[in-house]
């Protein structure tokens, strides 16, 4: 199992409901992907300027997959214009 945080901070000048509007297609979209075990966006509590997506994949084959898709490629440059910064780690379990 492979698992993905990106972790995002907004720009000063940007609405979170703009970046949640957004990510909810992209939620909505990659959790019908083949491979996807869980696909969710989290508000951090004590700073609403940061939200994280955390993601399960089958194996890497899956999450590389996910990276190619449409949905990717077209909405990812739309939320990286409200960020001012982002952090991606990605996991693999320790067996």
């Amino acid at each position: 199992m492979i698992k993905v945080v990106a972790k995002g901070k907004l720009k000063p000048d940007v609405k979170a409901e703009e970046y949640i509007r957004i990510s909810r297609e992209l939620v909505a979209e990659t959790r019908k992907e083949e491979g996807c075990i869980s696909y969710a966006l989290f508000e951090e509590l004590n700073d609403p300027s940061i939200f994280t997506m955390l993601e399960e994949w089958e194996n890497e084959e899956a999450l590389e997959k996910h990276n190619q898709t449409e949905h990717m490629k077209r909405i990812i440059p739309e939320l990286s214009k409200l960020r001012e910064s982002m952090e991606v780690n990605i996991y693999r379990e320790v067996e």
